[in-house]
C-alpha cells in the first residue's frame, strides 16, 4: 500500500449509493493542479484552484470540453493544514451515481489515481498529522454504534491514549539513554543509571501498564458491545423478551416447547451501551439430535456472555427449582454476572411472589408479554455493566493489538525488574528495556514496519 512515489490520490469520501450530495476527495502534490484543469466559474472561466485561500469554499461548474457535468462546491486546503498534511480539495456534488462516476473518472484523467482503502488516513500518518493509534481510532469513530463507543473513539483520536504511551516511552527513554552509555564505558566499571530510581520507574510503569491492560475487557465491551445470553427451561418466554427488547418481531414465539434450536443473535443500544442479547435453545434433556445441538450452543453462548439472564416461568418452577437451576448454571457461566427474571407475572400476584422468592438477591420478576417492569429490566443491564473507567475519564484499550503490544512491554519490564534484583549486566538490562520500547512504540507508530501498516490501513474504507 505504501506509495514512495509523491502521487495524487482521489476517491468518494461518502457512501456509495445515490443521495442528495456526494464528496469526492482529491489529496497529493497535483490535487489543485488537477482540479485546476475542470473547474469552471457559471460562465465556463477557468478558475486557478492554486490561487484560493486555504479553507475557503467556491462555487462553479466541473466540464470537460465545454460539457458540464455538474455544479459544485470545492473546498481547498493547502498543506500541511489539512486532513492528509497535503494539498487537498473536497468536491461536493449531486449524489446521482451518474455524476459520482463521471467526476472521478474526470480527475482520473487529469493524472490521479484511485486511492487504495485507508490512504488517506495512512498519509496523514506519514506526514505527522496524527500517531498510528489515532489513526486506527478514526476508523473506530466511524464504525462507533452507541455513545459510549462513540465516546472513547473521539477520546483515543484527540490524543488521550497516545499521551498516556508517550509520557511512559519518555520516562523509559531516559533511563535507557544511561544504560546504553555504560555500555560504551563497560570497561571502567561506572554506573551512570542509579539501579534504585530504575526499580522504582519500571515498578510504576508495569502499574500503569496492568491498568490499560485490565481495561481492554471493558474496552472490547464498548467495542463490540455486552454479550447477554438468555436461557432457561423451555416455554419461559425467552423469544418474547428478546423481541420486547429489541423492539421487533426478531424471534419465532410459539407455545410448542423446544422452537428455539440455534442461537438467535441481535443488538441495541440501551442507555448509550451497546448490548448483544442472544436467545437460545430452552435447557432441557432430550432425545432430539437438533435440539441437543441447540442446548449445547446455549451453554457455549452462556461461556461466552458477561451476563446470562435466567428467565424463568414464575407458575411453574417452585424456590427450591430456582435454587437447584441457579447452582447448575453457575458451574458452566465462570465469571459471567446471573441475573434471575422471573417471567409471566401477574400484577396482582407481585407482593405474594416477592415475599415467596424473598431468598434469592437481585431477583426481578417481569411479564414480557405484557411489557411489564421491562424499562426496570433494562435499567438493571446498565448497572451490571460497569461504566465507571468511562465516566471518569480515563483512557480504555478497545484495540487488540494494542493490548498485546501492552502485555508484552509489561513482561519485558518484568524481566528488567528481575535483572535489577540479580544485579545482572548493563547490556542485558539493555535489551529487555529495548524491547519493552519497542512494544510502546508500535502502539503509536514510533516504530513500525510496512506489513504491520498495510495490515492496519486495508481494514479502512475507501476514501478515508
Amino acid at each position: 500500500m505504501i506509495h514512495l512515489a509523491k502521487d495524487t490520490i482521489v476517491a468518494l469520501a461518502t457512501a456509495h449509493g445515490s443521495a442528495a450530495i456526494a464528496v469526492i476527495r482529491l489529496s497529493g502534490p497535483s490535487a489543485f493542479e488537477i482540479a485546476g484543469l475542470y473547474f469552471y466559474d457559471k460562465n465556463l472561466k477557468r478558475k486557478e484552484v492554486g490561487s484560493f485561500k486555504s479553507h475557503s469554499i467556491h462555487f462553479g461548474v466541473l466540464a470537460k470540453e465545454g460539457q458540464i457535468i455538474d455544479e459544485v462546491l470545492l473546498s481547498v486546503f493547502k498543506a500541511p493544514n489539512s486532513y492528509t498534511g497535503e494539498d487537498s480539495v473536497e468536491v461536493s456534488c449531486h449524489g446521482s451515481l451518474f455524476i459520482q462516476q463521471q467526476l472521478l473518472q474526470l480527475f482520473l484523467s487529469g493524472g490521479a489515481r484511485m486511492a487504495e482503502a485507508g490512504e488517506f488516513t495512512l498519509r496523514a500518518f506519514l506526514n505527522g498529522k496524527m500517531d498510528l493509534s489515532q489513526a486506527e481510532a478514526v476508523a473506530d469513530l466511524i464504525a462507533s454504534n452507541s455513545p459510549v463507543s462513540h465516546q472513547v473513539a473521539m477520546q483515543q483520536m484527540r490524543g488521550g491514549f497516545s499521551s498516556n504511551i508517550k509520557v511512559l516511552r519518555e520516562q523509559l527513554l531516559n533511563f535507557a539513554s544511561l544504560i546504553e552509555l555504560e555500555l560504551d564505558f563497560s570497561e571502567e566499571d561506572v554506573e551512570f543509571a542509579n539501579r534504585g530510581e530504575l526499580k522504582t520507574l519500571v515498578s510504576n510503569i508495569q502499574k500503569l501498564l496492568f491498568k490499560l491492560i485490565q481495561s481492554f475487557e471493558l474496552g472490547n465491551v464498548i467495542k463490540n458491545g455486552l454479550p447477554v445470553a438468555i436461557v432457561g427451561k423451555p416455554n419461559a418466554g425467552k423469544s418474547t423478551l428478546l423481541n420486547v427488547l429489541l423492539e421487533d418481531e426478531r424471534a419465532i414465539v410459539s407455545e410448542i416447547p423446544g422452537t428455539t434450536r440455534d442461537t438467535i443473535e441481535d443488538s441495541m443500544v440501551i442507555g448509550g451501551v451497546l448490548f448483544r442479547f442472544i436467545d437460545t435453545a430452552g435447557l432441557r434433556s432430550t432425545d432430539d439430535v437438533i435440539e441437543s445441538i441447540g442446548v449445547n450452543r446455549a451453554l457455549e453462548a452462556m461461556r461466552k456472555s458477561s451476563i446470562i439472564i435466567y428467565l424463568f416461568d414464575v407458575h411453574t418452577l417452585s424456590t427450591g427449582d430456582l435454587k437447584l437451576e441457579l447452582e447448575k448454571l453457575k458451574s458452566h457461566i465462570g465469571d459471567s454476572q446471573l441475573l434471575p427474571v422471573g417471567n409471566k407475572l401477574d400484577v396482582e400476584d407481585q407482593k405474594e411472589l416477592s415475599a415467596e422468592f424473598s431468598d434469592f438477591k437481585d431477583i426481578l420478576f417481569i411479564s414480557a408479554k405484557n411489557h411489564t417492569n421491562i424499562e426496570t429490566l433494562k435499567s438493571r443491564l446498565i448497572e451490571l455493566f460497569d461504566a465507571r473507567t468511562i465516566n471518569s475519564g480515563e483512557t480504555v484499550v478497545t484495540n487488540a493489538r494494542h493490548a498485546n503490544s501492552l502485555k508484552n512491554a509489561h513482561a519485558a519490564l518484568e524481566k528488567v525488574k528481575l535483572g535489577l534484583e540479580q544485579q545482572v549486566a548493563s547490556d542485558f538490562l539493555a535489551l529487555d528495556i529495548r524491547y519493552a520500547l519497542e512494544e510502546l512504540g508500535q502502539i503509536t507508530g514510533e516504530v513500525t514496519n510496512e506489513d504491520l501498516l498495510d495490515n492496519i490501513f486495508s481494514k479502512f474504507c475507501i476514501g478515508k
